[in-house]
């Protein structure tokens, strides 16, 4: 008897212990707060995510809000600054909170595309009456980036573009930056550009924009017919960026977020696809090391120690 009643009491107080446990953390922690990067209109961002923020909020048992940036370097600059707790990244935008701090953000996944890789493409894209239909007949005319901080948009074309001994500055007429990938796919269908680069799974149906990345999501928003555009060039295979949670938040909402974002792609598949920009196999976990040739490729462009 006396067992018992030591089993049972034990038992009350583990219970207690954890939901003191779990309680500590929401006191800590009451509001989630998402980071979505900026490269398209704010509310498609919002509402594409909309499902996202239920989803979490439902398990995490917290308010979870999403907070849109105008361009990467704001979802980086509140991440380091602890003014976001989470959120999705390129590969070039890791790199720069890495250098900034290697201990700031927690890389939990990353995405799989329909045929299994971990990686995507960065392509330079020109309007289809345009009559350029190669990189070679881009010289002398202008580019546009998509934003300094995207993997893509800019850190990969132009480390590859200079491997090919292509200097941009001297090679375009113009070079500058559209303030998005979006963006910058408008104004060159709006004929401000010659040219210009973004990303796109590389894989499954181009009349469609292919499976996932900027083509696909315009392309489902009725923003853009790929007969529209001729893609000249493409890159190496980039490796998929990561979804990052602050590391110096408590590992149990950690864990949580990680349960919860690995399952979704079977729980409700519409959001998957929605905060994905188009279709893809699945979340697979990776760590910092995954992102070991962009940080160096980063740390070379801006000299960064």
């Amino acid at each position: 008897m006396k067992f018992t009643v030591l089993a049972l009491l034990t038992g009350a107080t583990a219970l207690t212990s954890t939901a003191a446990l779990a309680q500590d953390w929401r006191d800590e922690v009451p509001v989630f707060r998402i980071g979505l990067l900026g490269g398209e209109n704010e509310a498609d961002r919002l509402r594409d995510h909309a499902c996202q923020e239920a989803y979490l909020e439902e398990r995490l048992g917290v308010d979870v809000e999403l907070y849109p940036a105008s361009d990467y370097a704001g979802v980086m600059q509140g991440l380091l600054a602890g003014q976001l707790e989470f959120a999705g990244l390129g590969s070039a935008g890791y790199a720069g909170i890495y250098l900034q701090d290697p201990e700031a953000v927690r890389p939990l996944y990353t995405t799989m595309q329909v045929d299994g890789s971990l990686g995507y493409y960065s392509v330079m894209y020109t309007r289809a009456d345009s009559g350029i239909e190669t990189l070679e007949q881009m010289e002398g005319r202008s580019l546009a980036w998509a934003d300094p901080n995207s993997t893509s948009g800019y850190l990969v074309p132009l480390a590859e573009l200079r491997g090919m001994g292509i200097e941009p500055e001297s090679f375009f007429s113009e070079t500058g930056f559209g303030g998005g990938h979006e963006q910058a796919v408008i104004a060159v269908l709006n004929g401000q550009y010659d040219g210009g680069v973004t990303w796109t799974s590389g894989v499954g149906d181009i009349n469609q924009g292919y499976s996932r990345g900027n083509l696909r999501s315009m392309v489902d928003r009725d923003l853009l017919d790929m007969s529209e555009i001729n893609i000249i060039w493409q890159s190496n295979l980039i490796t998929n960026g990561p979804r990052v949670i602050r590391a110096d938040l408590p590992q149990e909402l950690q864990d949580l977020v990680m349960g919860a974002m690995m399952q979704l792609q079977t729980i409700d598949r519409a959001c998957f696809d929605a905060i994905n920009d188009g279709e893809a196999m699945g979340y697979w976990p990776i760590t910092s090391e995954f992102y070991e040739p962009i940080i160096n490729m980063r740390r070379q462009a801006t000299g960064t120690r």
